[in-house]
């Protein structure tokens, strides 16, 4: 047998992809691992079996968390394969200093912009989102249709700006939990109260919930929410607190978008509206989303503080909140299947709206 050293961002599920076995041949061989939930971490030594897996390798089947290692290694390969057909760019860091990254896709002077990976434990909407790039720039290099879209054409007319994962180190919270060399170990185990477990958790690192960051109606979120750091919820001591939120905030005042779709992952719901500031168009965009998705408009979700809230407030124009999943959060590896599926359309149709 082999062993294997963790590393950042790594998963039981994960180690068994990476190395092609099976996550429950990973437990026999390593008996301190009790459950394929269990967390492991980083520098710590796995008994690995001789044994290979003859497993179905698809972008559209999900066996494992997606986060952070992830997304950065994705965007490498990306570059290496499409460095004429897109830009990657820098546009912050997180509270732990990790790249908050923007990827930018056409030539058009019309600017979108979607946003996924906001709450920690939602995201298949970071996996559906780079999923969603890679076979976008698939199709324009072979020149191709996307499910009847005529990409080429239109990534000629439009710019796609794309932040696939706004909360970085919130997602790897939930998917290798806190351990003493974490930098954040006490104040995480604090917010927490000493629980272990961070399935629950959706907020930034230092317990902000980063959709709830925005000044518009952000009084009224934060006196009804937590009053002090939480795993959700929390709105921050003020708007705009969080390096996560101040990035996408100085992406979205440094450039013109004629309007934003946010991703998250409870409700198949897509929700449009803001205290009636919404543009009377948004109502025919956002049947057309639902027309693509067979998700339900809903004009608002009866809260303040949200990003899409800020964007109809700030600009006038249109924002959509598209709630992609149903059940609790973190939602199982099988739901991306029914995401993708549900979702491809919808986002091929938000580039033409």
């Amino acid at each position: 047998m082999n062993t294997y050293t963790v590393k950042k961002g790594d998963t039981i599920a994960k180690v068994a992809e990476k190395l092609n076995i099976r996550p429950i041949e990973l437990l026999l061989v390593n008996p301190h691992l009790l459950d394929v939930t269990d967390y492991i971490f980083p520098n710590q030594v796995l008994t690995i079996p001789d044994s290979q897996a003859n497993v179905l390798k698809s972008p559209f089947i999900c066996r494992s968390e997606y986060g952070p290692t992830d997304v950065y290694k994705e965007i490498d390969e990306i570059k290496r394969n499409y460095s004429n057909k897109m830009t990657v760019e820098t546009i912050g860091k997180s509270v732990m200093g990790q790249p908050i990254h923007l990827l930018k896709i056409g030539t058009g002077k019309k600017q979108i912009f979607y946003s996924g990976g906001w709450h920690a434990n939602e995201w298949h909407t970071t996996k559906f989102l780079m999923t969603f790039v890679n076979q976008l720039l698939l199709h324009v290099k072979q020149n191709k249709e996307m499910a009847g879209y005529p990409v080429s054409k239109i990534l000629d007319d439009v710019t796609l700006y794309v932040v696939p994962l706004v909360n970085p180190d919130g997602v790897e919270l939930v998917h290798q939990g806190i351990y003493p060399e974490h930098p954040y170990y006490n104040q995480v185990l604090e917010i927490n109260k000493g629980a272990l477990r961070f399935e629950h958790w959706s907020s930034n690192i230092r317990g902000v919930d980063l959709n709830h960051q925005w000044p518009a109606g952000w009084e009224i979120e934060a006196e009804e929410s937590p009053q002090h750091p939480w795993p959700r919820h929390y709105s921050g001591t003020g708007p705009l607190t969080e390096p996560e939120a101040k990035a996408i905030y100085t992406l979205t005042k440094d450039n013109n978008f004629a309007y934003v779709l946010a991703f998250h992952s409870q409700g198949q719901v897509i929700y449009w509206g803001y205290r009636g500031l919404e543009p009377k168009e948004s109502e025919e965009m956002v049947t057309k989303l639902s027309l693509a998705s067979s998700y339900l408009p809903v004009h608002t979700a009866d809260s303040d503080g949200g990003y899409k809230d800020w964007f109809i407030q700030e600009t006038g124009r249109p924002g959509f909140t598209i709630e992609v999943g149903v059940g609790t959060n973190p939602l199982p590896f099988s739901a991306f299947s029914e995401i993708w599926s549900n979702n491809v359309c919808l986002a091929l149709e938000g580039l033409v709206l």
